[in-house]
C-alpha cells in the first residue's frame, strides 16, 4: 500500500503522456521518456534490467508506468548479463538501462558476451546533454562509437519524434538473422523533450515476425546421401538449435536415424542428456573416429577445437548447418554448407532420411566403439561419485546435487572445474536449461543469468526452480546479486563449490606456510584465495541462515531446506579439497595453437 501511494506521488513528477487525462496531455505533450517507453512496449519488450541515476531515473520510471517490467542490480554488468539471458530464454530482447559514461562502460563487458554468445539484446544509456558536449560534460564519453565495435547496431536518434524508428530497427537488429546487440544513446536533452503527442508515430512500424529460413533441396539431398553412407556419422547440438527451438524435430532425427550426438554446453537438452544415443561420455573419441559431422547451430571454434586433427580425424566430412553464411568454412571447409535455420532443414532431412530407409546398426563397430569408451569413462566418474571421502572431490558434490535437485530445473553454472565437471554430471533433459559461461567463457555471469532465469520462471513456468552452481572465484565476480534476489523474491539456490582458489587453492596450514616466506604480495600463489571463506554468512545481512557443507550428508539436507524456501534465495557453500580436479584428459582441454 505505501509503495502505491508513494508511485502515485512520485510518477506525476516524472511522466507526462497519454496515460494522463487527454486535455492535459494536448496541452504538454509527451516528453522523450514516455516516448521511449511506449516505443520499447509496442515492439514486445517485456523486461529491463538496469541501474538508475542521472539521467536514466524517470527513463525507469516511465518504463514501470508503461507495462514494463524493471529489475534494479547491483552491477552494470550483472544487469547486461540479466537482460541478454532473458533474451535468449523468451526469444525477444532483453534491456539493459544503465547511466552515462562509466555506466556503460562497466556495460560493455556483458555487450561482448552477448554479441560473442549470439543473443538478442538492446543496451540504452543516458548520455550528457547535447549542449554540454565538447566543454566537459558530466560523465562525457563517445558512446556510441564505444559501443559500435560490440553491436550490430549503434545510434543515437536524432529527436524525440524520431526515438520509435530507432528502438524498432535496435529491437529487429538485436532479434534476426544471427542474434546479437543493439544499442541506443539517450542524452539528457533528447529524454527530456517534450514532442507534440500528434507528430510522434509511436505505432511507427511493427513488422511481421520473420519467417524461418528454408534450405535449398539440393544440398539437403547431398546431406542425407553424405550421412547415409559415412561409417561413423555423428551430429553436434549446438546453442543455435537450442535458440531455434528446433527440439521436436532433432529428437525425432536421433530417434529414426540411431546417429549418436554430443551436445555443446548449451545445445544440452536440446536432446535429452539421458538418451541413449548421448554420447558425452566419449566425447573425445567421438570427435576423434566420426568420419562424418552434422554441425546443427554450433560453430568449429575453440570448444569444438576448430573441427582441426588432432582432436578430428584428418579429412573429416562437414555439414554444416548455420542462420549466418559467414560461419562457413571458418577453419575448415565444410562438404556441405547449408544456409537454414535449423527446424526446417532438420524436418527436411528427416524426410530424405527415411525415404532413404537410414538407421544406424546399435550393434555397428561405430557403437561398440562408442560404448566401449562410455563404459570406462564413466566407470571412473562413478568411482569418484561414490568416494565421499572429506574433503570431498567435485564428483561427488555434483552427484549429490544432481540427486536432490527437483528436475527439470533450470541450471546456472560458471567457474573452470565447477562448470567444466558439472556439464557432465548435472544433467539437461529439457532445451534451454542450461546457462554458463558459453563461447566468450566469460566470468561473472551466474547471478545477473540466475536473476534472468527465476524471473522467466515465475513468469513463464513457475514450477521449476534455478540452481546458481559456482566456483568460489566466479561467485565474487557478482555475489552482491545476492541482494537483488532478496528484493524481487526470487528462490535462486547458489551453490558454491568452494576449492580456496582459482582452479585450485590451498589448505588453511599450507596457506600460512607459503605466506610466512615473506612479503604476502610476492609469495601469495596468483591462482590462492583465502580459505574456506563463508560465503553462506552472507545470508545474514538479510536476517536468515546459510548452509555450510563438508559432507554429503549435509549437503542433501542442505538442498532439501533451499527447495522448501520459495520467496528468497539460499546459499549452500560447500568446501571441497583444494586440490580437487578433473579426470585426466587424452588431450589439452584447449586445443593450442601450432604457430
Amino acid at each position: 500500500m505505501l509503495f502505491g501511494q508513494l508511485t502515485r506521488l512520485v510518477q506525476p513528477l516524472f511522466r507526462r503522456s497519454f496515460h494522463i487525462s487527454p486535455k492535459l496531455n494536448q496541452a504538454m505533450g509527451i516528453d522523450g521518456n514516455n516516448i521511449l517507453a511506449e516505443s520499447l512496449k509496442k515492439q514486445g519488450i517485456e523486461y529491463v534490467f538496469g541501474i538508475v541515476g542521472i539521467p536514466v531515473i524517470e527513463t525507469s520510471l516511465a518504463f514501470q508506468a508503461a507495462g514494463i517490467k524493471y529489475v534494479g542490480m547491483r552491477n552494470e554488468q550483472a544487469a547486461c548479463y540479466a537482460a541478454q539471458a532473458i533474451g535468449y530464454l523468451t526469444g525477444k530482447p532483453g534491456v539493459c538501462l544503465v547511466v552515462s559514461g562509466p555506466g556503460l562502460l562497466h556495460c560493455i563487458g556483458g555487450m561482448a558476451n552477448a554479441q560473442v554468445n549470439c543473443w538478442p539484446l538492446v543496451v540504452i544509456a543516458g548520455s550528457c546533454p547535447e549542449d554540454h558536449e565538447g566543454i566537459g560534460g558530466f560523465q562525457e564519453y563517445p558512446q556510441v562509437e564505444a559501443s559500435r565495435m560490440y553491436c550490430k547496431y549503434a545510434a543515437r536518434p536524432p529527436s524525440a519524434r524520431l526515438i520509435p524508428l530507432h528502438v524498432e530497427k535496435a529491437v529487429r537488429y538485436a532479434s534476426v538473422g544471427r542474434p546479437g546487440v543493439a544499442y541506443l544513446d539517450m542524452p539528457a536533452t533528447l529524454l527530456t523533450a517534450e514532442v507534440d503527442e500528434d507528430k510522434v508515430p509511436l505505432d511507427y512500424y511493427s513488422p511481421e515476425p520473420v519467417r524461418l529460413a528454408h534450405p535449398d533441396p539440393l544440398l539437403v539431398e547431398q546431406a542425407a546421401d553424405l550421412l547415409s553412407k559415412a561409417e561413423r556419422p555423428l551430429i553436434i547440438v549446438g546453442k543455435g538449435a537450442a535458440y531455434g527451438k528446433a527440439e521436436k524435430v532433432l529428437c525425432k532425427l536421433v530417434e529414426n536415424t540411431k546417429i549418436p550426438f554430443l551436445p555443446t554446453p548449451m545445445g544440452k537438452g536440446v536432446v535429452p542428456d539421458a538418451s541413449p544415443a548421448c554420447v558425452s561420455a566419449a566425447r573425445t573419441q567421438a570427435l576423434l573416429r566420426a568420419d562424418a559431422l552434422l554441425l546443427l547451430g554450433a560453430r568449429l571454434n575453440w570448444m569444438l577445437h576448430f573441427g582441426q586433427a588432432p582432436r578430428f580425424a584428418p579429412g573429416v566430412r562437414v555439414v554444416q548447418v548455420d542462420i549466418s553464411p559467414e560461419e562457413f568454412h571458418n577453419s575448415i571447409k565444410s562438404e556441405v554448407a547449408v544456409h537454414s535455420d535449423i527446424k526446417p532443414f532438420v524436418e527436411a532431412l528427416n524426410e530424405k532420411l527415411a525415404q532413404k530407409k537410414f538407421s544406424l546398426d546399435s550393434s555397428s563397430k561405430w557403437w561398440q566403439i562408442l560404448n566401449e569408451n562410455q563404459k570406462k569413462n564413466t566407470a571412473f566418474v562413478e568411482a569418484q561419485s561414490n568416494d565421499k571421502s572429506v574433503p570431498l572431490n567435485y564428483y561427488a558434490v555434483f552427484k549429490t546435487v544432481q540427486a536432490n535437485i527437483p528436475k527439470d530445473s533450470i541450471i546456472v553454472s560458471e567457474g573452470a572445474n565447477t562448470m567444466d565437471i558439472g556439464r557432465g554430471l548435472l544433467l539437461n533433459n529439457k532445451p534451454r536449461h542450461r546457462l554458463d559461461a558459453g563461447t566468450f567463457g566469460t566470468m561473472g555471469v551466474g547471478p545477473g543469468f540466475a536473476v534472468a532465469a527465476a524471473m522467466w520462471c515465475r513468469d513463464y513456468a513457475p514450477e521449476k526452480r534455478v540452481i546458481c552452481v559456482e566456483g568460489d572465484s566466479a561467485f565474487g565476480f557478482s555475489g552482491m546479486e545476492i541482494e537483488t534476489m532478496f528484493r524481487y523474491k526470487l528462490p535462486v539456490i547458489i551453490i558454491i563449490v568452494n576449492n580456496n582458489g582459482i582452479y585450485s587453492g590451498f589448505d588453511k596450514e599450507t596457506m600460512k606456510d607459503i605466506q610466512s616466506g615473506g612479503d604476502v604480495a610476492q609469495c601469495t600463489p596468483p591462482t590462492a584465495l583465502s580459505s574456506e571463506v563463508r560465503y553462506e554468512k552472507m545470508m545474514e545481512m538479510f536476517g536468515v541462515s546459510g548452509h555450510i557443507c563438508r559432507t554429503v550428508e549435509e549437503i542433501e539436507s542442505a538442498v532439501k531446506a533451499a527447495i522448501a524456501v520459495t520467496d528468497r534465495p539460499s546459499i549452500i557453500n560447500i568446501l571441497i579439497s583444494p586440490q580437487a580436479s578433473r579426470k585426466p584428459q587424452t588431450f589439452n582441454w584447449l586445443t593450442e595453437s601450432k604457430l
